[in-house]
């Protein structure tokens, strides 16, 4: 028994897989770009079916398609979404670069599915009606990354912030020294420190939801070069809606569609976000990865849970393997970025020729940011133990508590103390005793590491 059939299209005839749910453009998509090995993500593929269902029920709607055919279409599309049929859509992330592949693998499947039904579905006349890859494969790329970014790493940053806000709230009254250029200076509350790492955080969330305005303005609509031409004049705004209605997204057809289609600059916006993500990620990195060295020659302020041998040659020994991890995924976040902003000006006339490309980049660097915060959350952030033992002394011994004495003794005297308890190797406060006539007393008020914490002018 073959384990082909023939099908065809209107290049002619071609063998296919025989278990194969596409057809024959999906096929020749697989003999043209074996490149990668890597498939369109999942995520855009469902957005794709998306289309497909909210266009089957607007051509019904608006009587350009018989209901038979309309419910064949959106059953095959609602089992595509439910990711029933995932190992169906093969053509490399490399392909086209109107993405029309998929956009045709999508079509033969469903059709496929249909006829099973004993419905006659064509994937051009009847799954593509009114629409073109031109303005299918933009719209998906905006609605599949707006899903995501709403469903997926929007509440994987909340749960990030979430852990560090109750580690910070549990560890205000732990003080330790700070630093700026990686040398000592001023003291400042865990919570403080913590507390940065969330506000960056938070201001990145709000950037992307800022962008969400412009992704939920829509390509469908515009078909072959943004003109609209073979689609109903209802088709824009009513396939806007029916997508709004799917998804919960307050969606709407774009003020031009010759921008959707020639452009990507919502797109590029939003790799741009992720990139300033991923430095937030990366910086919060290395902070956990510096206050953890050691944990007897380094700083040793914290101690990270333990996770797996750290050596294949050094027993005993244990690596900050999550942030690592983080710093590897910030950094292949950044590089995507660098390929969208490339992507981003291949605007040539009326169409964008490097969208699959965007879509994956965009895509994956979703799901690596999301990710890597929910391991950051549970396996680093609610974790880590304090080593307070290694906090007190340096920050009882740091010569640069004596900025606190600059309006009562000035600066170049409070220089001059740093740098002799800096040679001694003795506590600021004693020489402070030694070169000024403050007491004691005034010293250990003014010098108080955990006053200090709340700013303003001592005295």
């Amino acid at each position: 028994m073959s384990d082909k059939r023939i099908e065809h299209d209107s290049m002619g005839k071609l063998d296919v897989p025989v278990d194969a749910l596409y057809g024959a453009q999906t096929q020749r998509a697989v003999n043209n770009f074996p490149i990668s090995g890597h498939r369109m993500p999942p995520a855009f593929i469902h957005a794709v079916a998306r289309i497909k269902l909210a266009a089957a029920t607007v051509n019904y709607d608006l009587e350009l398609l018989d209901g038979e055919r309309a419910d064949a279409i959106g059953r095959a599309a609602s089992a595509i979404i439910n990711g029933e049929h995932d190992d169906q859509f093969p053509v490399d992330v490399y392909q086209t670069g109107s993405g029309t592949s998929s956009n045709m693998n999508v079509n033969e499947v469903i059709a496929h599915l249909a006829s099973r039904e004993g419905v006659t579905v064509g994937p051009n006349d009847h799954v593509n009606m009114g629409q073109s890859s031109n303005d299918v494969i933009p719209t998906a790329l905006h609605l599949s990354a707006a899903i995501e970014l709403t469903g997926t790493l929007r509440p994987a940053l909340t749960h990030l912030r979430k852990r560090i806000n109750a580690r910070g709230m549990a560890l205000d009254e732990v003080v330790k020294t700070g630093r700026t250029h990686l040398m000592d200076a001023m003291p400042l509350r865990m919570s403080q420190e913590l507390g940065g790492w969330s506000s960056q955080l938070g201001q990145a969330v709000e950037r992307f939801d800022s962008v969400l305005l412009r992704l939920c303005r829509l390509a469908q609509g515009g078909t072959a070069v943004g003109t609209g031409i073979n689609a109903h004049p209802e088709f824009a705004e009513r396939m806007a809606a029916a997508l709004s209605q799917q998804t919960g997204l307050a969606l709407e057809p774009n003020d031009s569609f010759f921008a959707s289609l020639g452009g990507q600059d919502a797109a590029v916006e939003l790799s741009g976000q992720l990139r300033g993500l991923a430095c937030v990620i990366m910086k919060i990195a290395n902070d956990l990865r510096w206050m953890n060295s050691g944990p007897l020659a380094g700083l040793g302020e914290i101690e990270l849970e333990a996770l797996q041998p750290g050596s294949s040659i050094m027993p005993g020994k244990v690596n900050p393997v999550i942030p690592e991890a983080a710093a590897q995924v910030a950094a292949q976040v950044i590089g995507l970025d660098a390929a969208v902003t490339v992507a981003g000006q291949s605007g040539n006339f009326q169409l964008n020729v490097m969208l699959p490309l965007v879509a994956n980049n965009l895509l994956t660097s979703i799901t690596l940011m999301s990710n890597i915060s929910y391991l950051l959350a549970d396996r680093c952030i609610a974790t880590f133990k304090v080593r307070e033992e290694h906090l007190r002394e340096p920050l009882s011994r740091n010569p640069i508590l004596v900025t606190a004495l600059n309006s009562v003794i000035g600066y170049e005297a409070a220089a001059a103390i740093a740098k002799q308890a800096y040679k001694s190797g003795r506590p600021v406060i004693d020489v402070a005793e030694e070169q000024t006539r403050l007491s004691r007393a005034e010293l250990e008020r003014l010098l108080d590491p955990v006053a200090l914490t709340y700013g303003g002018v001592p005295g």
